[in-house]
Parts: C-alpha cells; sequence; structure tokens
C-alpha cells in the first residue's frame, strides 16, 4: 500500500452507514416484485420516481429519512420504483410527473395520492394518520464536518489531516442534490483517523469562498497533508467516483458501503520477503522472519500497525503450522459474516487480508 490509510474527522459512529443505510431502509420495488410486497399484510408509502427529475434529487434525503424512521415499524413499508426503468408499474398506477408518491393500505392494491409537503416529517405525519403508527422522524447525526470562520483553519489546514471540503450555498439545487451522496462518502470514511470530509456555507461565509476562489457552487476542494493552497476536485460526482479520488489520494482502502477492500492493510514492501517465508524450510524460516521483522520496524505510520499484523502472522505460522493460516481466514470469513460491530470488521478484515498473502503460496 503506497500510503497509510487516512481518513477523517468525520463523526463519530452514529447510526451506522447513515446513508447507505437509508438507502437499504427504502425497499426498491420493480416488475417483478412489486406486488409480492405492496397490498399484502402492510399498508406501503410508495414513490414513483425518475433518476433525472429534480424534484425528486430533493426529495431524495427526506425519503431516506423516512424510511430510516420506520425501519422497526412492521405495519409499514417504504419503497420506490424507478419509472425510466419499470414503466408498466408507473403506467398501472397512473403516474404521470415525478415524484408521484402513493399509498397503499394494507391488502389492497388501490392507492391513495399523496399531495402535502415531500418533508420527512409531514411524510410521518400523513403514514401515521393512515396507518395507525405512531413513528417520529429520528435526528440524525451527519459525519460531514461543518466548517465555519471559527473552525476552518483548525480543520483544513492540520497538516496531519488530508480534508475534501464541498463548498455549497443553501439555495443551490445542485448542492441539495450532491448532498445524500457526501453523506455517504462522509460515513464510508468516518472510521479512517486522518481524513475529513467537510463542507462550509459558502453564502454565509463569503470571505472564505472569496480567499480560496471560489465563484459557483457547489465547489468542492480537496487540501491534502502537503498541500494546503488546496487542489480543485474536478472528478465525477457519483458515489464510487469520491470514494476512489479518497482511496487513490489518501491511500485507504474502503468502499462505497465504507468496508475494507481485500487490499486493506496490504504492505507492498513486505510482499517478497513473505513469499521468501512461506516458500522456506522450517530452518530457514526463522531467519528470514528476522528479516521480515527488522523491515516491519521501519514502517511508519499506519503502515507500522500492519507491519506489527505481519510479524504476528508470521510467528503463528512457525508455531502452529502450515495450515494456520487458511484456517485461521476460514474462521474470520464465518465471523465477519455475522452480524457486527465496523471497528471489529475492520480488525477482522485487515487480519484476513494480511494472513492471505501467507497462505496464497501454500
Amino acid at each position: 500500500m503506497s500510503r497509510s490509510w487516512i481518513c477523517i474527522a468525520f463523526g463519530i459512529l452514529a447510526l451506522f452507514l447513515f446513508a447507505s443505510a437509508f438507502a437499504d431502509d427504502v425497499v426498491v420495488l420493480t416488475e417483478d416484485n412489486f406486488e409480492k410486497e405492496v397490498g399484502q399484510d402492510r399498508a406501503a408509502l410508495v414513490e414513483f420516481y425518475a433518476p433525472w427529475c429534480g424534484h425528486c434529487k430533493k426529495l431524495a434525503p427526506e425519503y431516506e429519512k423516512l424510511g430510516s424512521s420506520f425501519k422497526k415499524a412492521k405495519s409499514v413499508l417504504i419503497g420506490k420504483v424507478d419509472c425510466d426503468e419499470h414503466k408498466s408499474v408507473c403506467s398501472k398506477y397512473g403516474v404521470s410527473g415525478y415524484p408521484t408518491i402513493q399509498w397503499f393500505p394494507k391488502g389492497s392494491l388501490e392507492p391513495k395520492k399523496y399531495e402535502s409537503a415531500r418533508t420527512a416529517e409531514a411524510l410521518a405525519e400523513f403514514i401515521n394518520n393512515e396507518g395507525g403508527t405512531n413513528v417520529k422522524i429520528a435526528a440524525i447525526p451527519s459525519s460531514v464536518v461543518v466548517l465555519s470562520p471559527d473552525n476552518f483553519d483548525e480543520i483544513v489546514l492540520d497538516e496531519t489531516k488530508d480534508v475534501l471540503v464541498e463548498f455549497y450555498a443553501p439555495w443551490c439545487g445542485h448542492c441539495k442534490s450532491l448532498a445524500p451522496t457526501y453523506e455517504k462518502l462522509a460515513t464510508a470514511f468516518k472510521l479512517e483517523d486522518d481524513v475529513v470530509i467537510a463542507n462550509v456555507d459558502a453564502d454565509k461565509y463569503k470571505d472564505i469562498a472569496e480567499k480560496y476562489g471560489v465563484s459557483g457552487f457547489p465547489a468542492l476542494k480537496f487540501f491534502p497533508k502537503n498541500n494546503k493552497a488546496g487542489e480543485d476536485y474536478d472528478g465525477g460526482r457519483d458515489l464510487d467516483e469520491f470514494v476512489s479520488f479518497i482511496n487513490e489520494k489518501c491511500g485507504t482502502s474502503r468502499d462505497a458501503k465504507g468496508q475494507f477492500t481485500d487490499k486493506a492493510g496490504i504492505v507492498e514492501a513486505l510482499d517478497g520477503l513473505v513469499k521468501e517465508f512461506v516458500s522456506a524450510s522450517s530452518e530457514e524460516k526463522k531467519a528470514v522472519f528476522s528479516r521480515l521483522e527488522a523491515e516491519a520496524e521501519k514502517l511508519k505510520g499506519s503502515n507500522a500497525r500492519y507491519g506489527k499484523l505481519y510479524v504476528k502472522a508470521a510467528k503463528s505460522c512457525m508455531e502452529r503450522g502450515a495450515e494456520y493460516a487458511k484456517n485461521e481466514i476460514q474462521r474470520l470469513e464465518r465471523m465477519l459474516a455475522k452480524s457486527i460491530a465496523p471497528a471489529k470488521a475492520d480488525e477482522f478484515t485487515l487480519k484476513k487480508n494480511i494472513l492471505s498473502t501467507f497462505a496464497s503460496d501454500q
């Protein structure tokens, strides 16, 4: 790995995976599953939308918040249909504009159109009245660090942090469209220590915007550890493109859900010694182990932590035999398949990835 993974002052782990968890809480309905999910033993609120629709994009974070809040309400389903992809479903229910929101009572495929405000609170009130529930919209902590004149320099100019900053205006439509994706990005990297995903209201704090040459919104600037003058972010604005950018620039190994990839923890500088270790005889292993231990001690930053895991893995392989790495990998995979805390999943994935380098040539 070229550098330690790096990332964030981004909020604590609160309500695991804010936006991506949100997406899971809104049921994606299709031509194949619509009547299996809707009109059955629970009522359903369904948004019929189009991916290109500006009003739909504006509604998205509110609707996702609604889905999260009703996650435990077993009597109500919060769903959505992509009308570009599933035209027949939308046509069947008389959808001619986007977004269209319809309420389907329990056991019924005869909908009632929702025509009130498009906020999570208003939608929840409607569902509570129609469905007999009593759900309140939960306040979800954001993983995006909010900047102001009071903390901008302290956070952004910190040479121990890599910082991505969105300069936005509250009235900006493109900023509103970007917001849920940007939140997902912040959530994906919130367990990293050295990268901050942040934003600043550039309409309110015009001096900050002017200082960094911001004239349009949203403007994104990356402030790496070694360049606090800032660099324009000119990449794509899909979540995967943002994630790839952070991984490349920060040396991280996360996916869009915030989970470690199979590259996490891998230290290229130790690869050659691991290969020697694996192919060496029992007696030769001790000499290679000593060299591996010496090289690991030279590593800096997060790589120093990974180096210790390499040394520990090599020592266990010598003590427990050739099959140790493979058996331990299988045990870790079983643990990862369970519902465990994100920090614990990180720990297990790191160990699994490093052990895989010892098992690959056996």
